[in-house]
């Protein structure tokens, strides 16, 4: 039996026609989504959904490079602006990465890892990545969990790219929500 290859949704860039001007800024900007909303609102919290061990999503195993059914650290949280979720992200990290150039992951608590990514130099982004995520994504089905009884459109955007540190690979991944757009872009 031959298995075809799954398509790959992520895309380089957000095709103009279909994302909206407002959100367009929050999908390409390549420096710290963290920073970007502090600058933003007045208060900048986040909520930690969860930590542990767990399975990651097939498309994310790919591109770190686990095996079928090999666990890794997984971290979700809520961004909120001045109290309006407006961010889920969700980090993946190969275990072997916990106890060597990731040991900061462990210790991060509530605090926005993405303070702690920009502010060690030796930490590289790679590009980022854009896809339109709807009810066949689990990523979507997450937020739409996590915000019901709120109504979500029919899509939302997300981001993600791959963070190096002494070779070793961290994913974060970023889904807007639709309250990004009241802020300023």
């Amino acid at each position: 039996m031959r298995i075809r290859p799954r398509r790959e949704t992520w895309l380089a860039r957000p095709p103009r026609a279909t994302v909206a001007p407002r959100l367009r800024p929050w999908l390409t900007d390549p420096g710290s989504l963290t920073a970007r909303l502090r600058a933003r609102c007045r208060e900048l919290s986040v909520t930690v959904l969860g930590q542990r061990l767990a399975l990651p999503h097939p498309d994310e195993a790919s591109l770190l490079g686990l095996r079928r059914g090999e666990l890794a650290w997984l971290r979700e949280v809520l961004l909120s602006a001045d109290g309006v979720p407006v961010v889920y992200a969700r980090t993946v990290l190969p275990r072997r990465g916990l106890r060597g150039a990731w040991r900061l992951f462990q210790g991060i608590g509530a605090r926005p890892l993405g303070e702690a990514l920009f502010a060690d130099p030796r930490i590289a982004r790679g590009r980022l990545a854009c896809a339109r995520l709807d009810r066949r994504d689990a990523r979507y089905e997450r937020v739409r969990e996590l915000l019901a009884p709120a109504r979500l459109p029919a899509e939302l955007w997300a981001r993600r790219s791959l963070f190096r540190l002494r070779g070793r690979a961290l994913l974060v991944s970023e889904v807007f929500l639709p309250t990004i757009r009241e802020l300023p872009a």
